[in-house]
């Protein structure tokens, strides 16, 4: 992200409005290896220099966007899982899986806080953006965002999503415990990636399993430990992604501390905007894969066209799709997203 998408990109969380319209992407290994067509998807984990080229190709075609967090230096599902000691399963051409180190839905497990200095993924994820810096800073960009799977999604990949909902509501005692383990762990790592990189000036939580729990759940096993992964380090903004049900956790989200949030296309901008306030900017939400992926350009024009009435005033609103990009968004839809976004504008 370059210093003048920054600063727009600040500018719209606090709720300025800019000469034109602002469109950002959260941009990562679903849908870059596969847009590229420059190698698998596990060239892509694999070696640096395809991480790289592919996300300044990424840059250098669309620089009207913003891709969020930017240069994101990641594994799939994996990265923070894998630093408590989950088995990870590549593939070739889909995303890698981490398996559960537990499966019982009567209790949660007993872990042990890792550190993410040295602890699975986390040191490669961290030596991958040192090493790219020079040239990330070449191109006019710098790395802005601390990033992290939130502890629900944590949780999930550690025991199983079902069993980790029947432990929320069968050993609530043990979830909590649990949980405190997780979210004293992110703070860790997003401290770490903070210290590491002093441009950082955002936190980027996505955690969908918020979206599968009520709002009595949200406020008792999420809000707290969000916020505590928000509050880890000072920052001017914090995303929150989760593209399942948002109507839960939208009312809660200024108290988090979220002041951007990445919803699901099922959610109007007026239904979000009523439960979340007028405090925090929407980042959305045209419908990721059947429209942005699988629609042609016609339609995806004409699903942006829509989208920008809806949200009517577009004071702190970025506009985007509903979730991360999917795989296969193609160049012509991309572009005719942004082409219809910025015109008239």
């Amino acid at each position: 992200m370059t210093q003048l998408q920054w600063e727009m990109l600040l500018a719209v969380v606090q709720g300025a409005r800019l000469e034109q319209p602002l469109c950002g992407f959260i941009a990562d290994s679903p849908w870059l290896p596969g847009w590229s067509g420059q190698a698998t998807v596990l060239d892509y984990f694999a070696s640096e220099q395809v991480w790289l080229g592919t996300n300044l190709k990424a840059i250098r075609t669309f620089p009207e966007a913003i891709f969020i967090p930017g240069f994101w230096s990641e594994y799939g599902m994996c990265t923070e899982p894998s630093a408590f000691g989950t088995r990870l399963i590549w593939y070739e051409n889909e995303l890698p899986f981490a398996e559960p180190i537990a499966r019982c839905s009567e209790s949660a497990p007993v872990l042990e806080k890792p550190d993410p200095n040295a602890a699975g993924l986390l040191p490669f994820v961290l030596r991958r953006l040192v090493r790219a810096q020079p040239a990330i800073e070449a191109e006019g960009h710098a790395i802005r965002f601390a990033v992290a799977r939130g502890p629900l999604n944590i949780a999930s990949f550690l025991m199983g999503t079902t069993e980790f909902l029947m432990a929320m509501q069968l050993d609530p005692d043990g979830t909590h415990a649990m949980l405190d383990t997780i979210t004293a762990f992110l703070e860790d790592w997003i401290k770490l990636q903070a210290a590491t990189f002093p441009t950082i000036r955002g936190v980027m939580l996505l955690d969908d399993i918020v979206g599968f729990i009520g709002p009595d759940d949200v406020a008792s096993f999420a809000a707290p430990y969000l916020k505590r992964g928000f509050d880890a380090i000072d920052s001017d903004v914090r995303l929150f992604h989760n593209d399942a049900n948002g109507l839960s956790c939208a009312p809660q989200l200024a108290a988090i501390g979220v002041n951007l949030f990445n919803f699901s296309f099922e959610h109007a901008f007026a239904e979000i905007r009523s439960l979340a306030g007028p405090e925090v900017a929407l980042l959305g939400n045209i419908p990721p894969r059947d429209v942005l992926a699988a629609g042609t350009p016609d339609m995806v024009r004409e699903h942006v066209a829509a989208m920008k009435t809806a949200a009517a005033d577009d004071t702190r609103v970025i506009f985007s799709c509903g979730g991360g990009l999917p795989p296969g968004v193609s160049t012509a839809n991309l572009r005719a997203f942004l082409d219809e976004v910025l015109s008239g504008s």
